[in-house]
């Protein structure tokens, strides 16, 4: 099917002005891609999910049609783009485990690198030009200051932080090239959940902080690991910037209108721009949920950074993006409702 026309590129070329409101989100039965969706439907577009279920869920898929396949699949992603009226892209599709990234780290420039070119390509082939890219801030490696900027020499120490790196780069050729616009947006810390506890963070194995947290508090799970206690940090735990999903959404959404409405390629980080401790969010996880969280003490593990905290000024002023939900408090109290719900068996 390469080179076939796309219903927008015939009516654009018998001059026929029609506003386009589809926007592809691949990996939207994930943590982030679910929110996503909600956001997307509730801004007026029509949200089109393409996820391979690798590791998101289809009742996740709250909003807009939902295509089961993978980025892999040229000739779906063809179907797809031929089918669809499709104004911009929004990627979540990657995988996102460091640990396992060193382990096997074909799987993740596999499908973080290559599979996100073929997405890249088609789009180039369906004159698709709007790209939202969902990055980390794993592309900076071992912060040399604090926060981190933009500017910041962006040196990965793992395959995953290194995967992302490679689609940034991608990106900047194929704007050149293609003209293809795209906004990566380096995420540090998500968390939360929907305020409405319709969606939340559902990861096989768990490994984010706040849910393995809100496990232990739950009885799902026996303790929590301190993964070293004697850093240079005021109780002597890792800081991290952690965000709202909620908040993220909303910033892929600026992102997606400045590039909908001309504006040019950009990356911004995304945080709040204040750390709290492993000790803090379990302390404040405790004063949420009433429970007491059984602790043990472990080793530190390599390559974790004692402070991590974000400068998220460019994203503030160019985007005007307001996070909401700052508060720890506010963060956890989304993720608890959402554990209490998936608990049940409801979620």
């Amino acid at each position: 099917m390469q080179g076939a026309l796309s219903y927008r590129q015939v009516t654009m070329k018998k001059g026929i002005q029609t506003p386009v409101s589809n926007i592809l989100v691949v990996g939207g039965a994930g943590y982030i891609g679910s929110h996503m969706l909600v956001a997307l439907r509730e801004a007026g577009y029509t949200p089109i999910t393409l996820d391979n279920l690798s590791s998101g869920y289809r009742d996740a898929v709250i909003a807009g049609e939902f295509i089961e396949g993978d980025l892999g699949d040229r000739e779906l992603l063809d179907q797809v783009l031929d089918a669809h009226d499709i104004a911009g892209v929004m990627h979540f599709a990657a995988h996102i485990e460091v640990g396992e990234s060193v382990r096997d780290p074909a799987k993740y420039y596999r499908n973080n690198v290559s599979h996100t070119q073929n997405l890249l390509d088609a789009m180039v082939r369906y004159g698709v030009k709007a790209f939202i890219f969902s990055s980390t801030a794993a592309i900076f490696g071992e912060p040399q200051y604090v926060p981190i900027d933009e500017h910041h020499p962006k040196s990965p120490v793992n395959p995953y932080g290194r995967s992302k790196w490679m689609v940034e780069q991608l990106l900047e050729d194929y704007d050149r090239a293609y003209s293809l616009r795209s906004i990566a947006l380096r995420y540090f810390n998500a968390a939360g959940a929907d305020p409405q506890a319709q969606l939340g963070e559902r990861h096989q194995p768990e490994s984010h902080l706040i849910p393995l947290v809100l496990q232990a508090a739950n009885g799902r799970r026996e303790s929590i690991t301190l993964f070293g206690t004697d850093y240079d940090t005021p109780d002597g735990t890792c800081i991290r910037d952690y965000i709202h999903v909620s908040d993220l959404c909303n910033a892929h959404l600026l992102a997606l209108r400045q590039l909908l409405n001309g504006g040019g390629s950009d990356r911004y980080n995304l945080g709040n721009g204040q750390g709290y401790s492993v000790q803090e969010v379990i302390r404040t996880a405790a004063k949420v949920t009433g429970r007491r969280i059984p602790v043990v003490r472990g080793e530190r593990r390599p390559g974790d950074p004692a402070l991590l905290v974000a400068d998220a000024a460019r994203a503030r002023s160019k985007l005007r993006w307001n996070p909401r939900y700052v508060g720890l408090s506010t963060i956890i109290a989304h993720a608890w409702a959402w554990e209490q719900k998936a608990a049940s068996g409801i979620g």
